[in-house]
């Protein structure tokens, strides 16, 4: 039997207020709840973006980030990031930097499904291939950083709504994301903190 995977409900200031089933918290009605983003790069500074599979409840088949999900109760966000880049992305990595530690959204599909994250932002540097799991991913590509924010900022890209209000605040970090400084784990919300 397999158990129902969880995630973290909170209030407005990133404090914890219980759990719910992942299932349960994604509709017309979405309480603010615990995730992540995670922008992965190579040596060359080129980002990872992925497609969502098409079966997906939430933006089915849009172009996003490179990975997204939710840590589990009582989880380390750094820990949930590698645990699902590993899981989604075949990529095993050692370390995901904190870049923007308190980046929140609220975003509604056409059909009313609502998405509504506290969702720290992280980089993360691979020098591996990408082995995409189909059960979450319907196809990769890598973008030099800097095609890929001005596609985004000028509103040429199609992607993701969590992506496009996250990748203004990572442009102001710097033209070369391989030299953006890390964030404070102090800076996360209490939800989020190790």
């Amino acid at each position: 039997m397999t158990l129902e995977e969880h995630v973290v409900l909170v209030d407005l200031d990133g404090r914890a207020l219980g759990t719910a089933p992942k299932t349960s918290v994604h509709g017309q009605a979405t309480p603010l709840h615990l995730a992540f983003s995670s922008y992965v790069f190579d040596g060359d500074g080129r980002v990872l973006l992925t497609r969502r599979a098409e079966h997906k409840l939430t933006w089915p088949g849009v172009w996003t980030n490179s990975c997204c999900g939710h840590p589990l109760p009582g989880e380390p966000v750094a820990h949930a990031v590698l645990r699902r880049l590993s899981y989604e992305l075949g990529l095993t990595v050692d370390r995901a930097d904190l870049m923007l530690p308190a980046f929140s959204y609220r975003a509604q599909m056409a059909n009313g499904i609502v998405e509504h994250e506290l969702c720290p932002v992280f980089r993360v540097t691979v020098d591996a291939p990408v082995v995409p799991n189909p059960d979450e991913v319907g196809e990769v590509r890598w973008m030099p950083w800097k095609e890929f924010a001005e596609g985004t900022l000028s509103g040429l890209l199609a992607i993701s709504p969590w992506c496009r209000e996250q990748v203004p605040l990572l442009a102001e970090l710097g033209s070369d994301p391989l030299a953006w400084q890390p964030a404070s784990p102090d800076d996360l919300p209490p939800a989020a903190r190790p």
